[in-house]
């Protein structure tokens, strides 16, 4: 199999299902920014950090490709099985922030990103996430997608904001409190 199909030069790309659309459609720029996500995922689980955050990580990276296989798909009837994001994908995320949580302080102010190349990274990658939670919502709103994809991205996002304060508690840098010039 070649990884050129030259079927896209042309400007439009296939859906699972075999449906040619725009690649600036808005089911592509979803799953194209989650694709961007798992990058930026990728690189924080490159660096040298708790072997079960890796983990973690990676099965992030799993769901995320669920969840751009689950956009990438127009068919009700496809030859092809697409797996399902279940309501347990998303209690792993709240479970996983629980326990980071528990050994961080109290937000007193908002903090600004920053202080440690993997602290700043978790940020990228949870605008990233971000950005791709509004183009989820926007597809939502004309095609079916299972509520679950939303709601992990949605709480992925968090995970990646508790993630970057305790890699730098781990890491014993100072969290940078923004402080609003009135």
């Amino acid at each position: 199999m070649k990884i050129y199909t030259k079927t896209g030069d042309n400007g439009s790309t296939s859906l699972i299902g075999g449906k040619r659309v725009p690649k600036y459609h808005h089911r592509i720029e979803a799953y194209g920014t989650i694709d961007e996500l798992m990058a930026c995922v990728a690189v924080i689980r490159d660096q040298d950090i708790d072997p079960e955050i890796k983990d973690t990580l990676l099965k992030v990276l799993d769901r995320l490709m669920t969840c751009a296989s689950i956009l990438a798909a127009d068919c009700e009837d496809c030859n092809v099985k697409i797996p399902e994001m279940k309501d347990s994908d998303i209690e792993f995320l709240e479970t996983e922030m629980d326990h980071m949580d528990a050994d961080l302080p109290s937000l007193q102010t908002f903090i600004l990103p920053g202080g440690h190349k993997i602290v700043s990274f978790c940020h990228i990658a949870r605008t990233v996430c971000r950005r791709a939670e509004r183009l989820v919502v926007r597809v939502s709103e004309e095609l079916y997608v299972p509520e679950n994809v939303e709601k992990y991205i949605n709480r992925l996002s968090d995970y990646l904001f508790v993630l970057s304060r305790k890699l730098g508690k781990d890491l014993s840098i100072k969290e940078i409190p923004w402080v609003p010039k009135l």
